[in-house]
């Protein structure tokens, strides 16, 4: 007898958001240095992979609910596939096949997954992954991925455990982008994160909680600061007009940087003051600025843009487990600041206000009640969150040393949350092997040249990398002293 498990309220939301203009898959993009064994390749996805249940799994809807139900006629092939690039097989190539990929819906009548292999210029390899988002989220999948590699070539097919907590960096910490999600966590309560636990229903252990006055005055902190923070979102006003943001279409554009050596990018931090994060972001912000002066479109030192940024709420102990449990928080983006330093320290400040915000838990708890109500007070919810909003932002720390694949190294990696709604761009920050990756994914009818912005990332860093050789660290602080120095120099060296 085929059985069947509820699917719970947020991965409803999550598989009724489909839209034909914006399909609920994580894209992922691994390039590989040389050609992969294909066979290999489909036996340690079968032997590794398809350990967790969900990926054998049907998600099917009837009037009692929405439900996960096991594949009869599961198929291994019919999810792992090898295609061919067109000549010349190159970057081009393979970002236009990505991009059709993410245009793509997947196969409802099989489980929401696929991955396929694509031959390269230069005797590589790539792999291009589709994974539905009602399956999990994106920090859960990078963990599945993750246990589908090795830390050497020749690790055998059927795996082995590994710890997994991230590599220490050089200062026996834990990778940047992992101190991001705890600091902005830190206002969580255990009680909260129990809370949150009980399948995408925020109020479910209240009743748990009845008998202990403790408890009860910390849940009762947390539900005020919740309403507080659906005031503000209510009240927020929309992004400023801008090419970025409008109705989209159903064809998508990838493309990605060549990578950054994170110890830069760190050394640049450190002597500004300011966190691996926010130096990234600021480059991102400066990259978006760019590619709008460049086309002629009208920058004012006001304009900004909003980012929903991804935010992990798992307790430690549900760190392996499938399914959606995190919540979003809206970052602005100081995208009318022409002064890169002024720029930088305005995302510093943006950063920081995030640390104390109950965002997250918000939209987790709105994505929960969407998942429950009729599907037309779902799309109110999503109006609501996506108007407000022009990209999706994913920051990642990734390994920090070479992964394996089938035997195969990883060279670099990219991943992609889906754009909910309206929003027409996703923003992709990804560290692996000392090295960052940014990659981007638009709208054709609103950025039909994504390079052209993420060939300005590595600039807008170097901008803030020759401010460092040229002025004294101690005035770096005050970005319009700064300004004027080079401004003077600039007039010296043209008289």
């Amino acid at each position: 007898m085929t059985q069947r498990e509820r699917i719970s309220h947020v991965d409803t939301a999550w598989l009724r958001m489909d839209r034909p203009e914006n399909l609920m898959q994580i894209l992922g993009v691994m390039i590989f240095e040389g050609r992969i064994n294909a066979e290999r390749f489909k036996r340690t996805v079968a032997q590794r992979m398809l350990r967790y249940r969900r990926f054998r799994q049907i998600a099917r809807e009837d009037a009692d609910g929405t439900w996960w139900i096991d594949d009869p006629d599961f198929d291994i092939d019919a999810h792992v596939r090898h295609s061919s690039l067109p000549a010349p097989h190159g970057t081009h190539e393979l970002q236009k096949f990505v991009a059709e990929m993410a245009s793509s819906p997947l196969n409802p009548a099989r489980p929401r997954w696929e991955f396929n292999l694509v031959d390269t210029a230069r005797g590589n390899s790539a792999l291009v992954v589709r994974i539905h988002h009602a399956i999990a989220d994106g920090i859960a999948l990078l963990g599945v991925i993750h246990s589908l590699t090795d830390a050497a070539a020749n690790a055998p097919e059927h795996g082995g455990p590994e710890a997994a907590s991230e590599e220490p960096d050089d200062d026996g910490d834990v990778p940047e982008g992992d101190a991001f999600w705890r600091t902005i966590l830190d206002p969580l309560t255990d009680v909260t994160l129990a809370s949150i636990h009980l399948g995408g229903h925020l109020w479910g252990q209240f009743l748990g909680l009845r008998n202990d006055p403790a408890g009860i005055r910390n849940y009762a902190r947390v539900a005020a600061a919740i309403a507080q923070e659906v005031g503000k979102l209510a009240l927020l006003p929309n992004d400023s007009p801008t090419r970025f943001k409008g109705k989209p279409g159903t064809v998508k554009r990838v493309a990605w940087s060549e990578p950054i050596a994170l110890p830069d990018i760190k050394a640049v931090g450190k002597v500004l003051g300011c966190s691996v994060n926010d130096t990234l972001l600021a480059a991102v912000a400066g990259a978006l600025r760019g590619y709008l002066v460049a086309r002629g479109d009208p920058v004012v030192s006001s304009v900004a843009i909003r980012a929903m940024v991804p935010v992990n709420l798992r307790a430690a102990s549900d760190a392996d487990e499938l399914g959606n449990r995190f919540g979003l928080v809206a970052l602005e983006l100081p995208i009318g600041i022409d002064n890169p330093l002024a720029r930088l320290y305005a995302t510093r400040a943006r950063m920081a206000a995030l640390k104390g915000s109950y965002q997250a838990m918000l939209t987790f708890t709105l994505l929960g009640a969407a998942g429950t109500a009729p599907k037309f007070v779902q799309d109110q919810i999503l109006k609501l969150l996506t108007s407000k909003t022009t990209a999706v932002m994913t920051n990642v720390p990734g390994a920090q040393q070479p992964r394996y694949f089938a035997g195969s190294r990883i060279d670099q990696q990219m991943v992609w949350v889906p754009q909910a709604g309206d929003i027409g761009m996703g923003v992709s920050i990804l560290s692996y092997n000392g090295r960052v990756q940014f990659g981007l994914i638009t709208d054709k009818n609103r950025v039909d040249d994504p390079e052209q912005i993420v060939g300005r990332f590595a600039d807008e860093f170097e901008k803030l990398l020759w401010l460092l050789l040229l002025e004294p660290w101690d005035r770096l602080g005050d970005p319009a002293a700064v300004e004027e120095d080079l401004s003077r120099l600039i007039n010296t060296v043209a008289e």
